[in-house]
């Protein structure tokens, strides 16, 4: 019960580190947490909360896919986030 609590308590952390100034960023980053942040590995999820450190207008570049990340590290989690917010889009759509 104990490790519940503790895993409610660092997504409640990662959920409020998803908030930006953005409201593009805000939905893109939150639904991709509350979506898949569980199924994630813990390197996953480091990856995660690091790239979440980054500059907000950085963020939503790549995100849009408006420019391409120098960063390699974060170049697959963030084909990942994209993708399913893509797909969640049309899905609204269909």
């Amino acid at each position: 019960m104990i490790m519940a609590n503790d895993s409610d308590n660092k997504l409640s952390k990662v959920l409020w580190a998803c908030r930006r100034g953005m409201l593009e960023l805000d939905v893109i980053l939150q639904n991709f947490c509350k979506q898949s942040y569980d199924k994630l590995t813990i390197e996953q999820q480091q990856l995660f909360e690091a790239l979440l450190q980054e500059e907000d207008q950085d963020l939503q570049r790549w995100l849009v896919g408006a420019e391409v990340c120098d960063k390699p590290k974060f170049q697959d989690l963030l084909l990942v986030i994209r993708h399913m917010y893509t797909m969640s889009q049309q899905a609204v759509l269909a």
